[in-house]
Parts: structure tokens; sequence; C-alpha cells
């Protein structure tokens, strides 16, 4: 799978939803799809994590908001 940031796997995870959805595709197509469906959601709760502690990083940090690194 290709990198991609968060809102372009947001928007595939949403497209991914809508065909699972309209229940038109195959036994096959929908568990490779749902499959798809759960390293994308994977992949955004892993940006919303990194996001969240590089955000709690911040706020720890004295007055001059000097960003810090973390390790995951």
């Amino acid at each position: 799978m290709e990198e991609l940031n968060f809102e372009q796997a947001m928007e595939e995870l949403e497209k991914i939803a809508t065909e699972l959805e309209n229940g038109k595709l195959t036994l096959d197509e929908s568990v490779e799809k749902f499959e798809k469906g759960m390293k994308l959601s994977k992949k955004c709760s892993e940006y919303l994590d990194n996001a969240e502690k590089k955000i709690t990083v911040l706020i720890k940090t004295d007055e001059n908001m000097e960003e810090d690194d973390f390790t995951i």
C-alpha cells in the first residue's frame, strides 16, 4: 500500500465504507475491501496517536513552546 497522508487515508476509507454499504460487491470483493479498510483504519489511528503525542510534548514544554522528539 502506498504511503498516504491522513486525509488521503480517510478519503479512501470513506470510499470503501460506501462500497461495502451499497451491497453490490461479491463476497470476495467485500472481504478484500474490508481488509484494506482495516489497514487504513489502523494507519489513521497511528496518525492520530502521533499527533496527540506531539501536542502533549508541545504542551508540556516551557513557555518557548519548543518541540521535542518523542518515540513510539
